[in-house]
């Protein structure tokens, strides 16, 4: 009969880097967290959620990332709970609380020498100054999405301003950056919404061509 952590390093072997299937492993069982792979989500990597003092807080992260990806937003969750199991919910979501247990989870991951040159270099950038996620953090973002699957992929950021593009079945048109995202026009309701710069989009013709 196979063990939990066998279990688990099985599950986690196809979602992040080799090297690091039991470090990860071990972070979720010492955590004792309810940690689910779920279907790719476009507003979210991953999240952190406590429903109730009685049961075992929730970490979700998205199961179509990259495996450095996946990685990066996991330890990013932990961090989250262990911050949550030492001030609860007397701090900031991404404060210095937090900034310093998701260096202290990353340490160990930059020192090991097991990253691609160019993903240690940006996250050692990182790690001296900590944002709130990876997608906060547009160089690392880049960095990140040349170790995806699908390389033919349209970035918002590769399209010109003005184009129409569509994301998540809603049709936009692009307009300026606004630090790491784009202030983008819905064309059936005009609303206004900030897409970040390396949404996956699909470029599609202006009206009336």
């Amino acid at each position: 009969m196979i063990d939990k952590k066998s279990q688990f390093q099985n599950t986690l072997s196809r979602f992040t880097p080799p090297h690091f299937v039991e470090y990860l492993t071990d972070l979720i069982l010492n955590s004792k967290v309810k940690f689910k792979i779920v279907p790719g989500r476009a507003t979210k990597l991953g999240d952190f959620r406590v429903k109730s003092e009685t049961e075992k807080p929730t970490i979700t992260v998205n199961g179509n990332l990259n495996k450095y990806a996946f990685l990066i937003t996991s330890l990013h969750e932990i961090a989250h709970l262990q911050t949550y199991r030492h001030y609860g919910n007397r701090v900031a979501p991404h404060g210095p609380e937090w900034k310093n247990a998701f260096r202290t989870l990353l340490e160990p991951v930059l020192i090991s020498k097991e990253l691609p040159e160019d993903l240690e270099k940006v996250l050692w950038k990182s790690y001296t100054n900590t944002k709130a996620s990876s997608c906060s953090d547009i160089h690392l973002s880049r960095v990140l999405k040349k170790y995806d699957s699908n390389t033919n992929q349209i970035s918002l950021e590769d399209i010109p301003i003005s184009s129409h593009f569509s994301l998540n079945g809603r049709n936009f048109e692009k307009g300026l950056l606004r630090r790491s995202r784009y202030l983008c026009k819905e064309l059936n309701s005009g609303k206004q919404y900030l897409i970040h710069a390396l949404a996956t989009v699909q470029l599609i013709k202006p009206y009336g061509e």
